[in-house]
């Protein structure tokens, strides 16, 4: 086998305010640690797809307080959600040519070690799904979709449901969830071509450009009116998917069909190569991506 060379995105420093391209680096190619994917229970990979996620802006600011995933360290390489071909296995149940979804890092190659490589997902090739799906609509996004509406929001059919953000990698699955179930679904998003997509392919019964609407948004801010909770019996909470993770079977068992049956659609905006990696998280963060922001590096062999 040739030597492996591999490109990778690195953090530059912590970052405060908005993150700009500069604070990330892609390093020129340098040898892959192939001995290290010799360790027991680690796998060497070929990254195929990365996956922009919004957890990932958080992750990228000084540690100061408690988050639900620990941040990045300066001068070490981005990690997030992606797709990936095994290239070599020390660990049971995958072998050289499976393909793979779950945490891996931006570069070209990886090694991924315990106990993120006991957390890979086998892809099932039969399913005849885009492999970028696994970092959507069959991945992170798709499945906090549905424990968010299912089982946390768990409305009733007729019932009239709000998404906001709604033509990103999680809103658009939401607001078909509920257009499945019966309910009568608004989005917002923004702008003219994300509203037309909400009402035109997702099928929200109707949508808005936040944006060009009026209103005292400061007012809003100050959320002084938190006590009608109470009385208005209404229910905020905030959760993770990877509490729920026993579920995935189930979502997947019910999803998959709706794709196929095209009654679940998803749109995907899609950049080449790893060079184009930070400026498309950039830009997720300034809502310029319509749909889920994936970045293919490679197509399978």
């Amino acid at each position: 086998m040739a030597e492996l060379k591999s490109r990778r995105v690195i953090l530059k420093d912590y970052v405060e305010g908005y993150p700009t391209e500069d604070h990330m680096e892609l390093l020129p190619a340098a040898d892959v640690d192939e001995a290290a994917a010799a360790e027991e229970g680690s796998v060497l990979v070929k990254n195929l797809c990365l996956s922009c996620d919004p957890y990932m802006r958080p992750k990228m600011a000084r540690p100061q307080e408690q988050w639900y995933t620990e941040a990045y360290v300066p001068g070490t390489t981005i990690t997030g959600f992606g797709v990936a071909q095994v290239v070599r296995s020390s660990l049971p149940g995958l072998a050289a040519g499976d393909l793979v979804s779950g945490v891996t890092g931006w570069e070209d190659y990886s090694v991924i070690k315990p106990p993120f490589a006991g957390q890979l997902t086998k892809i099932r090739p039969e399913d005849g799904l885009p492999l970028s799906y696994y970092t959507g609509v069959l991945g992170m996004p798709g499945f906090t979709a549905y424990v968010g509406f299912h089982r946390i929001c768990a409305p009733k059919a007729g019932e009239t449901v709000f998404v906001s953000a709604a033509s990103g990698a999680v809103g658009q699955l939401v607001g078909q969830f509920a257009r499945l179930m019966g309910c009568y679904v608004v989005g917002s998003a923004g702008s003219k071509e994300k509203v037309d997509l909400l009402i035109n392919k997702f099928g929200f019964h109707d949508a808005f450009n936040y944006k060009e609407e009026g209103g005292d948004l400061a007012g809003a801010l100050r959320a002084r009116n938190l006590v009608y909770l109470i009385s208005k019996r209404i229910r905020m909470q905030g959760f993770v998917e990877p509490d729920h993770k026993h579920l995935y079977p189930e979502y997947r068992a019910w999803v998959v069909p709706h794709i196929k049956d095209g009654k679940v659609v998803y749109v995907e905006d899609v950049v080449e190569g790893l060079d184009a990696a930070p400026g498309a998280l950039i830009g997720l963060f300034h809502g310029r991506n319509v749909g889920k922001q994936v970045v293919r590096l490679a197509n399978p062999q």
